[in-house]
C-alpha cells in the first residue's frame, strides 16, 4: 500500500497546511512583531518614526534579541492550526464543487475558487479568533509593559476572568471582513497555476512538435509555485491590508476604552491619521508576507507531493 493509498486527501491537505504554519512563523516571526506594533501604534505616520525606531525601540528597552521572539507561542499555535483548518475546508469544499458537477476532473471557475476559501476562511476566523487576540495583545506589548501577558496560559485566563468568552472574539467583525482577502488570494493563486501549466505545455508541444506531438504531463515546479504566490498575495494584500490595521486596534488591552466598535475605530483612523493611517505597518507587512507565502506555499505543496 502506498502512502497516497493509506491517506485520505483531507489528511494530506491537513498536515500539509500544519506543516507549512508551523514553518512560516518560525522563519519571520519577528516581522509580524514589528507589524503588529506599528498596526496599533495611534501617532500620525509623521511621528512614527518609521521601522528602524521602533526595531531600536524593541532592542533596548524589552531585552534584546528574544524581545522579537515574544508571543511566538500563540503565533506558531495559531498558524499552524489556522493553515490546517483552512486547507482542509477549502480541499473538502472545492471536492463537493466536483461531485456536485458530477464529472471527477472538472475544471473549476475563479468564482468556484473564491467560494471555497471564502467559506474556509470563515470558519477558520470564527475557530481561530481567540488564539489571534492573545497573540495580538503579546506582540504589540514588551514583556515588561504593565499588564503585559507572561504566557498563552496567562492570557487566556486574563481575558477570562477580565472579559469573559466575548473577550476571545474581539476583532472578529473585521477579521471575517478580511476573509475576502484569503479568497482574492486562492482564486488568483489557482487561476496562476493552471496559466503556469498552459502556458507550459503549450511551448512544450510547440517544441516537440517535430517529434510525436504528445504533450507529457507537467508538474509545476518551485519556481512556478514561488511566482504564482507572489503575484497572488501582492494583489489580495494591496486590495485588503485596511482591515488588518482594524482588527489589530480593537483586539489590543485598551480597545473597549478606546473604540466603541468597527465604525468608531474607522472614523477615528480616518480623522486623526487620514488614509494613510488605514496602511500603517504596510511596508514591515509587505516584507514578511512575501517571504512568509514563498514559505508557507513551498512547504504546502512540497509537503503535500510528498504525503501523495
Amino acid at each position: 500500500m502506498t502512502i497516497k493509498d493509506g491517506l485520505s486527501s483531507s489528511f494530506v491537505e491537513t498536515i500539509a497546511g500544519f506543516t507549512a504554519g508551523i514553518v512560516s512563523t518560525l522563519c519571520l516571526h519577528p516581522l509580524d512583531l514589528l507589524k503588529t506594533r506599528l498596526q496599533v501604534d495611534r501617532s500620525s505616520p509623521s511621528q512614527l518614526g518609521g521601522s528602524l525606531r521602533v526595531i531600536r525601540d524593541i532592542a533596548r528597552r524589552e531585552g534584546g534579541i528574544t524581545a522579537f521572539y515574544r508571543g511566538l507561542t500563540p503565533n506558531i499555535i495559531g498558524n499552524s492550526t489556522s493553515w490546517g483548518l483552512y486547507f482542509l475546508c477549502y480541499g473538502k469544499t472545492k471536492d463537493l464543487m466536483r461531485r456536485l458537477r458530477g464529472s471527477r476532473v472538472p475544471e473549476l471557475t475563479s468564482t468556484d475558487y473564491f467560494v471555497a476559501s471564502g467559506l474556509a476562511g470563515l470558519a477558520t476566523s470564527v475557530l481561530t479568533n481567540p488564539i489571534w487576540v492573545i497573540k495580538t495583545r503579546m506582540l504589540s506589548t514588551g514583556s515588561n509593559t504593565p499588564g503585559a501577558y507572561a504566557s498563552f496560559t496567562t492570557g487566556v485566563a486574563q481575558i477570562y476572568r477580565a472579559e469573559g468568552i466575548p473577550g476571545f472574539y474581539r476583532g472578529l467583525l473585521p477579521a471575517l471582513f478580511g476573509v475576502s482577502h484569503g479568497a482574492l488570494q486562492f482564486m488568483a493563486y489557482e487561476k496562476l497555476k493552471l496559466y503556469r501549466t498552459r502556458m507550459s505545455s503549450a511551448s512544450r508541444t510547440s517544441g516537440d512538435n517535430i517529434g510525436s506531438g504528445a504533450t507529457p504531463a507537467r508538474q509545476l515546479g518551485n519556481f512556478d509555485f514561488f511566482l504564482t504566490s507572489s503575484l497572488s498575495k501582492i494583489f489580495a494584500g494591496c486590495v485588503t491590508y485596511p482591515y488588518q490595521v482594524l482588527r489589530s486596534r480593537l483586539q489590543t488591552y485598551d480597545a473597549h476604552l478606546v473604540y466603541r466598535g468597527v465604525g468608531d475605530a474607522m472614523a477615528q483612523i480616518w480623522a486623526q491619521e487620514g488614509f494613510a493611517g488605514f496602511y500603517k505597518g504596510l511596508g514591515p507587512n509587505l516584507l514578511r508576507v512575501l517571504p512568509s507565502t514563498w514559505v508557507t506555499f513551498l512547504v504546502y505543496e512540497n509537503t503535500k507531493s510528498c504525503l501523495v
